[in-house]
């Protein structure tokens, strides 16, 4: 069976569902193919089940602390699981029904089934039928890698993927990897009542972050009861006999340690889906890691195929992979000339409190540059919550007056962080937002008085 399109879709990851109903709604014939669920890992195993088990891990965690307010609970607290899982199903199935309707309900778009693979430029192959366009957009994702560890292939091994499947409490969880997604997990089930331990390579967590932003989350994090072994090497995994079913033996500085887990998760990075298509046969270029090769439009090597989302390599977000459809959307159909580079690049590290963006391009560039900071001790809002842990810094060009980036670890953070992007994107100096009248009392308030502290970027941490 031969059947020809305008346009194909290979994924209905966050990019997709969308640029497929904007085409369609431009009257092309779009043919959407997903293999296994739609809405991608956003929907079904990363922002929102994730996000929804943060928020349950969150009401445990101040439930255990409403002595602290005043308020008496009338006993220990604990955590149903079961109901847990139920509740993060719940939420993902009506995202994945409400976004099969919407797409059910797109005229001029069908929603195939099926394993896509290339056996053209412009063709490809579901289940024996073969599907034809002169459009083709790659939106297919990526899969979470293991560590090459001896012994990992020979216990069971989570992932974020698998970890949304888990309906019992793990007496002791391992995490390897300490970074985005192993300190979600990490700070998640410690506020569920797990043990938890995290492993990390380096000397640090979440390496590509400031120095300071490393140490306070770290120190956050372990006032909660998580351990960490930095610096981890010679690793080696296997099944003991009985108690917790998982050692692991590893050397961090020379120094030996044994660590047996109940659960082992596995957080060490994805790796693109890209090997999945039979590229090859359409020609389609990819770099040293599997990222199919893109310009700063999104287009291919080969005319007439895109590649958009974490399989391009340029954004490993939701919040990416949806402006790559607006992009593409916007050159195709409305005959602008957007471009990747065009962007400001942010994103959020969803422990409690999240974090913003970094400050280390900025040093390196050796550009003139201010820094502000500001200890949420400081601050009403936090105080008034309870909740003072972490800082708010924001780097401004000394010359410019333009905002470079920001580093907001606090409450609320994930939220405040657009008040200064809308400023960076408008091109506009920070001046802007520091004579602004903020609501009282807010966290945001104090953004104005942060600017009004900027001092040269030279002053170290420890005099903040």
């Amino acid at each position: 069976m031969h059947t020809t399109y305008d346009a194909l879709i290979i994924g209905s990851g966050q990019a997709g569902p969308f640029l497929g109903v904007r085409l369609a709604a431009a009257g092309m014939k779009v043919g959407l193919v997903e293999r296994e669920h739609l809405g991608g890992t956003c929907v079904n195993d990363g922002c929102m089940p994730t996000k929804t088990l943060v928020a349950s891990a969150r009401a445990a965690y101040m439930a255990r602390r409403a002595g602290d307010y005043g308020v008496n609970i009338g006993g220990p607290v604990s955590v149903d699981m079961k109901a847990v899982k139920a509740r993060k199903d719940a939420v993902v199935r009506n995202a994945v029904e409400g976004l099969t309707h919407w797409l059910g309900d797109t005229p001029r778009l069908r929603v195939i089934r099926g394993h896509a693979r290339f056996v053209a430029p412009h063709a490809i192959e579901v289940d024996g039928e073969t599907l034809e366009a002169p459009k083709i957009f790659i939106n297919v994702g990526g899969r979470p890698v293991l560590p090459d560890w001896p012994g990992i292939t020979d216990v069971p091994v989570l992932t974020n993927t698998s970890m949304m499947d888990l309906e019992v409490l793990p007496g002791h969880l391992v995490v390897i990897g300490g970074s985005y997604i192993g300190l979600e997990f990490a700070q998640m089930f410690r506020r569920f009542g797990s043990r938890v331990t995290v492993l990390e390579y380096a000397d640090r967590i979440i390496a590509r972050e400031d120095e300071e932003v490393s140490r306070e989350v770290q120190t956050i994090l372990e006032r909660e009861g998580v351990r960490f072994l930095l610096g981890v090497r010679d690793a080696v995994v296997s099944p003991t006999a009985g108690g917790a079913p998982i050692r692991v033996a590893l050397k961090t500085h020379g120094a030996a340690h044994e660590v047996e887990a109940s659960h082992l998760l596995a957080a060490v990075g994805r790796r693109p889906n890209s090997d999945l298509l039979d590229l090859d046969r359409a020609g389609i270029a990819t770099d040293a890691r599997g990222f199919i090769a893109v310009d700063d439009q999104l287009r291919t090597n080969v005319p007439g195929v895109w590649a958009l989302g974490d399989v391009n390599g340029i954004g490993a977000f939701t919040h990416t992979s949806y402006n790559d459809h607006e992009i593409v959307a916007a050159n195709l159909l409305d005959g602008e000339a957007r471009r990747t580079t065009a962007r400001i690049p942010a994103y959020a590290l969803f422990t409690d409190p999240p974090v913003g963006m970094t400050e280390a391009q900025v040093r390196a560039s050796g550009r003139p540059a201010l820094v502000g900071v500001m200890p949420m001790s400081r601050v009403g809002r936090a105080k008034e919550r309870g909740e003072t842990q972490g800082f708010m810094k924001v780097l401004v060009d000394a010359q410019t007056e333009r905002i470079l980036g920001a580093a907001l670890l606090c409450i609320e953070g994930d939220e405040i962080v657009h008040s200064l992007l809308d400023v960076m994107a408008a091109d506009a100096p920070y001046h802007v937002i520091r004579r602004c009248v903020h609501i009282h009392p807010t966290v945001s308030e104090l953004i104005p008085t942060l600017l009004g502290s900027l001092a040269p970027l030279a002053r170290p941490y420890s005099a903040w």
